[in-house]
């Protein structure tokens, strides 16, 4: 019988996820936006060798191909200059604005999950609303566009809630395990605990129907050896709900209470593996060179500003051993007994300005910024980068913008069967742990079209509709309200009719949509 936790002591994580987590590393420093983590994976006198590429070319091999080759190739792998105090480096955070928008439009507009009973169509929405699903998703999608992909699993907990919780792991916080381009097992690890010398570290494993904790003690590169649950508060409530085998079942035969969702295939560095890239994978070179050259516009304006140098002798001696000043605002100093300066100039006083390249700088960053954009799968105008505070239509947003939508395109095909094992998923659960009594089944997605349309144009529509007699007052409705309910919709048919006065019957009482005769809604 396999061992579902490690039974003894190994490296943490696994070995065969070096490549891997080289890369989270990677972009999880880019994400956060942190100086000083890109300086640390980037080798800038700090950790060297730390995960910059899969070639080897991190590996300390004397000069020319070693660090000081390596840091060469990156501005965010530069020491700081000798006899410069702090790191004047500047960091833009397009790749947290990438991972921003890509969420955004997956989920800004939330998409609809619908189930054929209406017991479990109501207890599902309760869920979705109440659990805050749709916010969560929002934030798994930021992740996903991150780190390649994410982890939505699917939990419980009495104590707070009557309900099923959704939440998510990172995909650096996971040791997954694919059987033909599906996850079959995964081991989620967190540390919940760092001492001096010891790394407490909790390890949750996702088997079909099944779920093991462990709790092991290691150092910072060992996993350590398996410990009891009691040992730590953080672990200590799943001792009383495990079996002997550390498990316990989780009322959802049908697979895993987890799903990876990958943010999009295939990968371009680990050819072969089920596992997303990362929305950053392929510009980091362009993302470290738009830092650098906002830092060399910065350098401009700091050296641009207007320095004088003077003689000594117009230096006021202060005493001995407190220097001299300078007073910008002395009228009269004594003359100098020395020839007067060439060409009749009245003064030795020298000005220092330099120019400030704006113009050079401001082409540079918003060329490098549409390589970025274009790599990642986006375009400018979804960062406002273009046609700023023009109105446009729907189909005029889609054709500005229609490679973000194509990107949008792809990671829907991704997102639409996770999101449907997430309804049967919360809907097991709810039978098995708070016993409600409702079906578990997959849900039906349906996905807004990702853009609101615009109110002036959609009114000139419905106007030409009405006038045309070409629609009900049911489908104008809808248009209108694209997310209502029939509920909603119905409501609204009833009270357009009174207060309008139109010949419509009762909608309550139609077995299917009414399409208003000639003159009922003149």
């Amino acid at each position: 019988m396999a061992v579902p936790l490690p039974d003894r002591d190994m490296d943490w994580p696994p070995p065969h996820t070096r490549q891997e987590n080289k890369l989270y590393a990677q972009w999880g420093a880019w994400y956060s936006g942190d100086p000083d983590r890109l300086a640390q994976v980037y080798g800038a006198g700090v950790t060297p060798g730390l995960g910059l590429d899969l070639k080897g070319w991190d590996r300390p091999l004397q000069y020319a191909g070693g660090v000081v080759g390596r840091v060469a190739r990156w501005f965010w792998g530069s020491p700081i200059p000798a006899g410069q105090s702090r790191s004047t480096k500047l960091h833009v955070p397009i790749a947290a604005d990438i991972s921003a928008t890509s969420a955004d439009l997956l989920f800004s507009e939330p998409p609809t999950l619908r189930v054929s009973g209406k017991k479990g169509q109501a207890r599902l929405d309760r869920v979705l609303a109440d659990g805050g699903v749709y916010s969560m998703l929002l934030e798994s999608a930021e992740i996903g566009s991150a780190y390649g992909g994410v982890y939505l699993r699917v939990g419980w907990n009495s104590e707070i809630a009557d309900y099923p919780i959704l939440d998510l792991v990172p995909a650096d916080a996971a040791v997954p395990e694919f059987a033909n381009n599906r996850l079959g097992a995964v081991t989620f690890w967190k540390v919940v605990h760092e001492e001096e010398k010891a790394v407490w570290r909790h390890l949750e494993r996702h088997e079909q129907g099944r779920i093991y904790h462990g709790l092991y003690r290691g150092d910072r590169e060992r996993l350590g050896m398996q410990v009891p649950l009691e040992d730590h508060p953080e672990t200590a409530g799943f001792a009383e709900i495990v079996d002997a085998e550390g498990g316990l079942d989780t009322g959802y035969d049908k697979g895993l209470l987890t799903y990876y969702v990958p943010n999009i295939k295939p990968h371009r560095l680990l050819r072969g593996t089920s596992l997303g890239r990362s929305d950053y994978s392929g510009v980091e070179p362009l993302m470290d060179a738009l830092d650098e050259t906002y830092t060399s516009w910065m350098r401009d304006l700091r050296l641009g500003k207007g320095r004088i140098i003077v003689p000594e002798v117009y230096l006021a001696n202060t005493g001995r051993g407190r220097g001299s000043t300078w007073d910008p605002d002395r009228e009269v100093y004594s003359g100098l007994g020395m020839m007067p300066p060439a060409n009749g100039g009245p003064s030795m006083i020298t000005i220092s300005q330099f120019d400030i390249r704006v113009a050079e700088h401001k082409e540079t960053a918003r060329t490098l910024l549409a390589q970025i954009l274009r790599g990642a799968g986006y375009s400018v105008q979804s960062f406002g980068e273009a046609g700023e505070g023009q109105a446009a239509t729907a189909t005029e947003i889609h054709s500005r913008e229609r490679k973000s939508f194509v990107t949008r395109g792809k990671k829907l095909n991704y997102w639409t069967p996770a999101l449907a094992w997430l309804a049967e998923a919360l809907l097991s659960i709810d039978l098995a742990v708070f016993g409600t009594k409702v079906v578990a089944e997959k849900a039906t997605i349906e996905w807004p079209d990702g853009v609101m349309p615009d109110p002036e144009s959609l009114s000139r529509t419905l106007d030409m509709l009405t006038r045309a007699q070409s629609a009900s007052v049911d489908t104008r409705v809808r248009m209108l309200h694209p997310d209502w309910d029939d509920g909603q919709v119905k409501a609204e048919v009833r009270r357009l009719r009174d207060e309008l006065g139109l010949n419509l019957p009762d909608p309550a009482e139609l077995n299917e949509t009414y399409v208003p005769g000639d003159g009922d809604d003149d």
